[in-house]
């Protein structure tokens, strides 16, 4: 008889929103009310709705961990379901959904075969969790975020983890040294989505290296980049308070304030004198086509432009510009193998999360935690949700 574990059953969203506890809490409810038991969430809808709900506290199975999750961030895709109801052709909001998967906490209690898991670890939750099956070609390969059976919590339909309570296997969460707080293990989400750029840029000390984009993603590759050895380092936004924040988080970096009526071949022109050096390796973290175009026009014969960036689902490249120079150009998909290297940089004091929690909020006041995330006009860097 097969043991194979088939993770997309075991973590079905019908299992949540048909159970019998589960409800919508009405925004007259006082939260303050609700027991310190009750199993919160933050959860979107295709009416592009932001709600709480109470959720089922559900036991540990086999290979399981109940986890008490202590801190969550906002990631800008959370918000893009919420406000948009998709992410290109795949992800669609198509029922309630739960949210989060920037998270850490403590462990409550283990399931059957769980031996490398006690009540009190402190651990950082891999939100991607592939199907792990010897017949699949990326999970063997180590190629993991590939996987097309991948549960990754909170890409619609699969719930996330911005709850009170949450059910996790027990090989795809990551110790936390006693001196990484929840916060930082938190972080070490989209440290890992940076991490993975880089190391697939293959940027390597000295590279002078341009970012684009001065967001969560564009700041912590921005850590990244500095711990790599980059230098010089130009990084970009169409907000002086952003680029502010990016000096004060590594004094060394050049700034780059792109005028919205600016093209992107004049934006070049500025980089290119700023950095005062060829650029070899292009960080782009926005997905925006016209920041693409601008890493393309500012780097030179033979560099690496590095799409981070999540954008539409057709862009325009200036083709004849990158075959005469020999850019390449090369994406990713999330990220693999990067949680293990994120909590090493980051207890080793290589990489300096702390600065980036901007905005912090109670699990009962996770709706207006998103209200502050959507709106740049709030000046948040990394929004978190602790409990």
């Amino acid at each position: 008889m097969s043991t194979t574990i088939d993770n997309t059953e075991i973590y079905n969203p019908r299992k949540i929103l048909d159970h019998p506890s589960f409800r919508i809490i009405h925004e007259s409810e006082q939260t303050s009310q609700l027991s310190k038991e009750a199993n919160i969430a933050a959860f979107y809808n295709p009416k592009h709705e932001i709600h709480l709900v109470e959720k089922p506290k559900l036991k540990p199975g086999p290979g399981q961990v109940l986890v008490h999750v202590r801190a969550t961030g906002i990631c800008g895709s959370d918000v893009h379901f919420w406000k948009h109801g998709r992410i290109g052709d795949s992800m669609i909001v198509t029922d309630e959904c739960g949210s989060g998967h920037e998270s850490a906490g403590e462990v409550v209690e283990v399931g059957e075969g769980v031996t490398q898991w006690k009540a009190g670890d402190r651990v950082a939750i891999e939100a991607g969790v592939p199907c792990s099956k010897p017949s699949c070609e990326f999970c063997r390969v180590g190629r993991y975020n590939a996987c097309p059976d991948v549960v990754f919590f909170s890409t619609p339909p699969f719930h996330g983890t911005l709850t009170r309570w949450h059910l996790h296997p027990a090989a795809w969460l990551h110790r936390l040294p006693d001196s990484v707080s929840f916060e930082e293990g938190a972080l070490c989400e989209p440290l890992a989505v940076a991490l993975a750029g880089i190391e697939r840029a293959g940027l390597r000390l000295g590279d002078p290296t341009l970012i684009c984009g001065a967001g969560p993603i564009g700041l912590v590759s921005l850590l990244s980049a500095r711990a790599a050895g980059a230098e010089p380092i130009i990084i970009t936004d169409l907000f002086q308070s952003r680029l502010d924040f990016a000096k004060k988080l590594v004094p060394g970096v050049h700034t780059v304030l792109i005028p919205r009526n600016e093209t992107p071949k004049e934006s070049a022109e500025r980089i290119k004198q700023i950095a005062g050096v060829p650029l070899k390796v292009a960080l782009e973290c926005t997905g925006v086509e016209s920041s693409v175009h601008t890493a393309i026009y500012s780097v030179q014969f033979g560099a690496k432009v590095f799409i981070i960036g999540v954008g539409k689902n057709e862009l325009n490249f200036p083709f004849m510009h990158l075959s005469a120079n020999e850019i390449d150009v090369s994406l990713q998909y999330r990220y693999a193998n990067q949680y293990p290297k994120a909590i090493r940089l980051v207890a080793g004091g290589l990489i300096n999360l702390k600065p980036l929690v901007t905005h912090r909020f109670s699990l009962e006041d996770a709706v207006a935690a998103f209200l502050v995330a959507a709106d740049p006009t709030q000046g948040a860097i990394k929004v978190q949700i602790c409990d």
